[in-house]
């Protein structure tokens, strides 16, 4: 590993912004890499192999997992996502920072593995804007929509498990916190900050 390259791992509820502030921050910018996951699910419109996840079967999945191939992985509306150890070293071994766009369950293995990694958390600045965002994406029906949100209304409270959280109501202004903490001068956004904390509380007491 390059001694200036560093592990950011981004996690987020669904559809609080994550994957679409993670495209805008890296867009341009080679020291910057997203580490492609594997996953069960199928793909979604658009969603290219290899480049927004690689798509294998069940069997294929827990074929590497049981080969220690993967250094966290998880289990999400019914289908499994992983990170692959090799596609990490291969992005630090570069000299460059790398992105894992994981949920929290995945994100706790790989603080648990890799204590020095930097952790973020993607909050949405309210659940009705949460719920728009999921219809917005024409992506799933009604009935898992709902299931999102009941799951993100869970998902939001592990922010505290992590070492910043941004609060993603505006793409521009999340953006430039997000490059802040990767050029080490944020601590606005750091989750011991108090008045990140009264912002936080006030969005998940409205959530609650």
């Amino acid at each position: 590993m390059n001694a200036a390259s560093k592990l950011f791992v981004i996690s987020a509820p669904s559809g609080a912004g994550k994957t679409t502030l993670v495209k805008s921050l890296i867009k341009g910018n080679e020291n910057i890499k997203c580490s492609t996951s594997y996953t069960t699910r199928s793909p979604r419109i658009n969603e290219k192999e290899g480049e927004d996840y690689f798509f294998v079967s069940k069997e294929e999945f827990m074929q590497l997992k049981n080969n220690n191939k993967f250094i966290e992985y998880a289990k999400v509306f019914n289908n499994y996502y992983a990170t692959s150890r090799e596609e990490i070293e291969k992005i630090l071994f570069q000299g460059a920072h790398a992105i894992l766009e994981i949920d929290w369950q995945g994100a706790r293995q790989v603080r648990q593995s890799i204590p020095e990694c930097v952790s973020i958390f993607i909050l949405p600045p309210s659940k009705d804007e949460l719920r728009k965002r999921l219809i917005n994406r024409a992506t799933d029906d009604p009935k898992t929509i709902e299931l999102r949100i009941k799951e993100a209304a869970r998902d939001m409270h592990q922010w505290s498990d992590f070492d910043y959280c941004i609060i993603n109501d505006d793409l521009k202004t999340a953006k430039k916190e997000l490059e802040s903490i990767f050029s080490n001068e944020n601590e606005a956004n750091n989750t011991k900050n108090s008045m990140l904390l009264e912002k936080i509380n006030e969005i998940l007491c409205i959530n609650d």
